[in-house]
């Protein structure tokens, strides 16, 4: 992929942008709870944008494009299975949660539960939770990166990482919560709005919607003379090894 002048002067623009924005809050900040939680007083549109904006990190688009390119239209399950959590937590636990005044969940742990169960809890939470998934996370997140990076900018893998963690560390060290709210507000923008220009000339590249429709609907013949089940099927077979029925009744079920 060659970039131009101008792609560079964009990019470079893009990365100082967001860190302005932490500069710009490191001055607002002044306490550890105008730190941890911009003093309580952030809009629920923009912390709702930044918890969607998390979850639609770099490699989201990928890992989902590559469930639907190898399991239909159902293979978003994997990840529709946690929409009704999260409008619970937009729309109900978040009150709850502002409520209780606390400054972090092992403190909601520690005002939940009491005794040596709770420090149970908190012990094995901070492993699971801490250690195991979030390791899982930031490796999956940060191979989607550097990959991204490498292929477009032709950086080398070690420093793809170190420029990512390095930018990201100061600019949330320095602005806090009000920094990060505001960066994914910008960022999700800008990759909504990709997102539909990279649709948009998807579509074009296959020749239009009605090519597209045609060059499916033979994929999709395909796919379901080999067992795969119907590449259009909104829900799972139900005999599918990628998500047996079982599993999506959890998914229905226990998470929902």
């Amino acid at each position: 992929m060659h970039l131009t002048g101008l792609d560079i002067f964009v990019i470079a623009a893009f990365f100082a942008l967001n860190l302005g924005i932490g500069i710009y809050y490191a001055s607002r900040t002044k306490d550890v709870g105008e730190f941890f939680l911009s003093g309580r007083k952030a809009p629920w549109w923009l912390t709702g944008t930044s918890m969607v904006a998390t979850t639609f990190a770099v490699d989201t688009p990928l890992a989902v494009t590559g469930f639907v390119a190898a399991n239909g239209i159902a293979g978003n399950w994997l990840w529709w299975n946690m929409a009704a959590s999260g409008l619970l937590t937009v729309f109900f636990f978040a009150a709850l949660w502002r409520r209780s005044g606390v400054l972090t969940d092992v403190e909601f742990i520690e005002l939940r539960y009491g005794g040596k169960a709770a420090t149970w809890l908190r012990g094995v939470r901070a492993v699971y939770q801490g250690v195991l998934v979030n390791t899982i996370i930031m490796g999956w997140v940060n191979l989607a990166m550097v990959k991204v990076l490498s292929l477009t900018l032709h950086v080398p893998t070690t420093l793809a990482l170190y420029v990512c963690l390095v930018l990201t560390a100061v600019y949330v060290t320095i602005g806090g919560l009000w920094s990060v709210l505001v960066t994914d507000m910008l960022q999700f923008i800008v990759k909504m709005s990709m997102a539909i220009v990279l649709a948009i000339a998807a579509v074009v590249a296959v020749g239009g919607i009605g090519p597209l429709k045609t060059k499916l609907a033979v994929l999709d013949v395909a796919h379901h003379a080999s067992g795969g089940g119907s590449l259009l099927s909104f829900f799972p077979t139900g005999d599918a090894s990628w998500m047996p029925l079982t599993t999506f009744l959890v998914f229905v079920g226990v998470s929902w």
